[in-house]
């Protein structure tokens, strides 16, 4: 098996356990993988009144999966979400944040509600 086809295999194993971890806590998963010319999501998920764009990132250690989450990919992951929204309108009134799930080889998912802000996306 190549070292991509390994490295895409275990995204996706990554994203399947946070997908668990957040219906554990009460969330309903909206979409799964949204790709738009602009960017990605990995997963986007709803409780309540809240709609989270979520990025899953799989790294040995937290502090590493973490800071994996730069300001280029937040700008794409940001166009993906404007994009998803102006695919899903009835959504763009909810409550809207960027979260983090964090996927350590060996260890549960650790999820990180509004893991960071947009300054100008989402102003109401």
């Amino acid at each position: 098996m190549s070292r991509k086809h390994e490295a895409q295999r275990g995204g996706r194993w990554a994203e399947t356990l946070a997908a668990w971890r957040l219906r554990l806590a009460g969330y309903r998963v909206v979409a799964r993988n949204f790709r738009s010319p602009v960017g990605e999501i990995d997963l986007v998920v709803r409780r309540g009144r809240v709609l989270a764009f979520v990025e899953v990132k799989r790294r040995g250690l937290l502090a590493d999966a973490a800071e994996a989450i730069r300001p280029a990919q937040q700008a794409r992951i940001r166009n993906a979400a404007s994009a998803f929204l102006a695919r899903h309108p009835e959504l763009a009134t909810l409550d809207l944040r960027f979260d983090a799930v964090l996927v350590p080889p060996g260890r549960l998912p650790q999820h990180l509600p509004d893991a960071w802000r947009d300054s100008g996306l989402w102003t109401r």
